[in-house]
């Protein structure tokens, strides 16, 4: 298990200066900034937690490492991961209200008529008129709504603000911070801090416990966490006998690009891998709107040889994630054996510097990139397949200051708090209480494969692809977003929060980061009006505020 605790100073400097030393910026001739809370990240966790803060009479401040606001929901996730919708309240309910009044104007849809775009959503109709909320949208849709919460609310936020995340870019004091800086050589001063990141980079920094990777089994008594070899809930999997080998068949040749050469580890075991990330593309087949899918640098077709022959094999799925958002585009995630998933290739990127992770967001893009590019132009791709790939391309009005590429890669999963309650597996399935509801989650227990590995017979496999189906919404515990009193006193963590991989794998979606945004800050102000911590907050005043603001705690059968 992965931690990062508390420790002497002089500790604490050898780790993380040597860690994290290229992060280190100019700490001289910046400006000190103040307020009551001061919010770290752009998501959209990082949005609602900061209009909640404003509603209640506080100031606050927004520090973005993002230029762009709203983070995967307005970075290509638009096909919503709702689950029951029924059980998203608060500012989440409010953001999917905006979207539903924008396609209720004929002008929003440029590329084809409303009629036209049917009514498909993910077990959801994409827009609920009983309901007046759309849960299907485009990029650009997104983050307008996550600007006019920003400006209607007059919300000062600071773009492309770095956290100084060397040994001296967090002040603590009897365990509260009392500033951060960022390499830009500002200071940031608050009563209390939210970190809205999906790295969790402000609550590592602060010495709070964490774990990257998964957790064996045993930790918390699960069944589906650890290593899940031979274990097939989805179809991102080698359903047929494929040879992993440069010659098929023949291990002296060399194993091909993209299987590892490790063993997958023993079944139910914990490790340091995390599910695979990916961009979430904004595509269409509106030639209008097309680009051609672009040739990235460095591009070699070998690369791809394991996807011709998952083809080779009659494997015809190519289209099953394509899916339809507003305007002939798509929300295109991962889809099959060897997909956009980059398997593998993120596992340093949680704890990396920033030089490194951009390292890993530019490969996953080539590897993204290649994989288009190969489908669409070469030979080695099936006719019928190619033909039809041929009518696809980037969507020219989407992302149009990054080359119509998506600005946020797919973090599905980084630090994961170890706070002063872990959500886990029981939790989300029903078989364990959770006291002290703060929001609801409600999609299965998704997890994307985190490794392809050669088996004991000489074929290829996956590993890693868990969807476990809770019965009913559940209620995610205001303890799950808080860290222990002992490390941390004034920061919370409604994103990178308190949870077992698995667990983390329900509660990871959208909607769910923006009720959690909105609740932390509630919590946040509560705590600065009643004079305590978060942490001594009772939790019969947290939940009153919480209703008020109409978010749901308990599912209602």
């Amino acid at each position: 298990m992965r931690l990062l605790k508390k420790c002497s100073f002089s500790l604490l400097f050898l780790s993380i200066l040597v860690a994290c030393s290229s992060n280190s910026g100019n700490k001289e001739n910046g400006e000190t900034r103040s307020a009551d809370v001061i919010i770290y990240g752009g998501t959209a966790a990082a949005v609602t937690a900061a209009v909640q803060v404003k509603k209640m009479g506080k100031t606050v401040l927004v520090v973005s490492p993002d230029k762009h606001l709203g983070g995967l929901s307005a970075g290509g996730l638009g096909f919503t991961d709702t689950g029951n919708k029924s059980v998203i309240g608060g500012l989440a309910r409010e953001f999917y209200h905006r979207l539903y009044q924008h396609y209720q104007q004929d002008s929003s849809w440029k590329w084809q008529q409303r009629d036209e775009f049917g009514n498909k959503g993910q077990g959801t109709p994409a827009m609920d008129g009983e309901n007046r909320t759309m849960w299907i949208f485009e990029p650009h849709a997104a983050e307008q709504v996550f600007e006019d919460f920003i400006k209607e609310n007059d919300i000062t936020i600071y773009r492309d603000e770095w956290l100084d995340r060397s040994a001296f870019g967090v002040g603590m004091e009897n365990e509260e911070i009392k500033y951060f800086k960022t390499l830009s050589g500002n200071t940031y001063e608050g009563k209390m801090f939210i970190d809205a990141t999906y790295e969790g980079d402000l609550m590592a920094a602060a010495g709070v416990s964490y774990h990257v990777g998964r957790e064996a089994n045993e930790v918390y008594g699960e069944e589906w966490n650890g290593v899940q070899t031979e274990v097939f809930q989805h179809g991102h999997y080698f359903k047929s006998d494929i040879s992993p080998y440069k010659v098929a068949g023949d291990p002296s040749s060399g194993l091909l690009p993209e299987v590892s050469d490790q063993p997958p580890g023993e079944y139910g075991s914990g490790d340091n891998k995390i599910q695979a990330y990916c961009f979430r593309l904004c595509m269409t087949d509106k030639p209008e709107n097309r680009l051609p899918f672009p040739k990235p640098e460095g591009y070699d077709p070998a690369r791809f040889e394991l996807l011709g022959r998952v083809y080779d094999s009659g494997w015809r799925e190519t289209f099953n994630k394509f899916d339809r958002i507003p305007n002939r585009k798509t929300d295109t995630n991962n889809h099959g054996p060897f997909s956009s998933d980059y398997i593998g290739k993120n596992y340093d990127y949680p704890e990396a510097s920033y030089e490194r992770r951009k390292e890993i967001i530019e490969d996953h893009r080539k590897y993204q990139q290649g994989l288009l590019y190969f489908m669409q132009n070469d030979p080695r791709m099936p006719a019928d397949v190619q033909k039809e790939f041929k009518e696809w391309g980037l969507a020219r009005d989407e992302f149009t200051d990054n080359n119509n590429w998506p600005h946020q890669i797919y973090v599905r999963e980084a630090r994961r708090m170890i706070g002063q309650e872990v959500m886990t597996e029981q939790h989300t399935l029903g078989t364990r209480p959770v006291t002290q509801s703060v929001g609801m989650g409600s999609y299965s227990l998704d997890a994307h494969n985190a490794q392809r590995y050669v088996k004991d017979d000489g074929f290829v496999q996956n590993e890693g692809d868990i969807g476990v189906h809770p019965k009913q919404p559940y209620s995610i515990s205001y303890g799950s977003i808080l860290p222990k009193a002992a490390e941390c006193k004034n920061l919370l963590v409604p994103v990178a929060m308190s949870s077992s991989h698995i667990a983390f794998g329900s509660i990871r979606m959208e909607p769910v980061f923006m009720i959690l945004g909105q609740s932390a800050a509630t919590a946040a102000v509560l705590a600065i009006e009643n004079k305590v911590t978060p942490q001594e907050l009772p939790y019969a005043k947290l939940r009153e505020k919480l209703l008020a603001e109409k978010q749901k705690l308990e599912f209602e059968k």
